[in-house]
């Protein structure tokens, strides 16, 4: 589903994917998130993209989570349980396909925006950007089984309970150092930097490459729990009055008044 608001196009052996909504700190819509996956498919299908990359429009964010606005929605004991199937499945696509990904991250990576650079292979930043998935301050909703999983992997247990609990954003060097991105690099050297390191990966081997990728993807995979086995958790928070607090407290710019309901 081709959007002005995600990009797409080919350059040498890279296929670059621009979020591109900067005036919304590039938020995505599931109308982004539906192109997404579409473009994952087509660079995936196609021989001669052997590496992803992603990045945001502007200089303030990578992506800033999901346009909040779409939570309004929510009114059936369900709706929290789908919204995160359907954010699992475009993040396992994005996970899935067998070319490197790179996610080139500059500002804000939040969110719904820290689960898609999770979800990359590699992570390079500028000193500016930040991460977090602050939605026990904004949002009080709760992140699925599986992304639980991808953050587990990336900083353990103990760094993770941390990020959740404070809902506070990490700088570029605090993710550097617990291991949420490879490498900070100045910001005017960002663009040539990830290129290099683009064009360095695709001019290895493959298929060494490709099955490299899939089996780390394997192992991981096969240490997650069942989706199912979190659905209570992702109910009780989606369907609480502490949710919808906090939805309508984002959007009106305010802090939510949490009652623990």
């Amino acid at each position: 589903m081709p959007t002005d608001h995600l990009l797409y196009r080919k350059s040498g052996h890279l296929g670059l994917i621009t979020f591109n909504r900067p005036e919304a700190r590039n938020a995505m819509t599931w109308e982004m998130y539906d192109a997404l996956v579409a473009y994952c498919v087509e660079a995936d299908s196609d021989s001669d993209v052997r590496v992803l990359v992603l990045r945001g429009a502007g200089d303030k964010a990578f992506v800033a989570g999901t346009d909040i606005a779409q939570f309004l929605e929510f009114d059936a004991i369900d709706d929290g349980i789908r919204y995160e199937r359907r954010l699992d499945a475009v993040l396992d696509k994005l996970e899935g396909i067998t070319k490197p990904t790179i996610a080139q991250i500059n500002g804000f990576a939040i969110g719904g925006g820290c689960a898609l650079a999770a979800a990359c292979d590699l992570r390079i930043c500028t000193p500016d950007s930040r991460f977090g998935i602050p939605i026990s301050r904004t949002l009080g909703n709760c992140l699925s089984p599986a992304n639980h999983a991808r953050f587990l992997d990336l900083i353990g247990p103990a760094r993770l309970k941390e990020l959740l609990y404070t809902a506070r954003l990490l700088t570029a060097d605090e993710a550097a150092n617990i291991g949420l991105v490879n490498r900070v690099v100045p910001t005017f050297e960002v663009d040539a930097i990830v290129r290099e390191l683009a064009e360095t990966i695709a001019s290895n081997a493959p298929l060494t490459i490709r099955s490299s990728k899939e089996m780390i993807r394997r192992v991981q995979a096969h240490r997650r729990m069942v989706d199912e086995l979190g659905d209570e958790l992702v109910t009780l928070c989606y369907t609480s009055a502490d949710f919808r607090e906090g939805v309508t407290a984002f959007l009106e710019k305010r802090a939510p008044q949490w009652k623990g309901v």
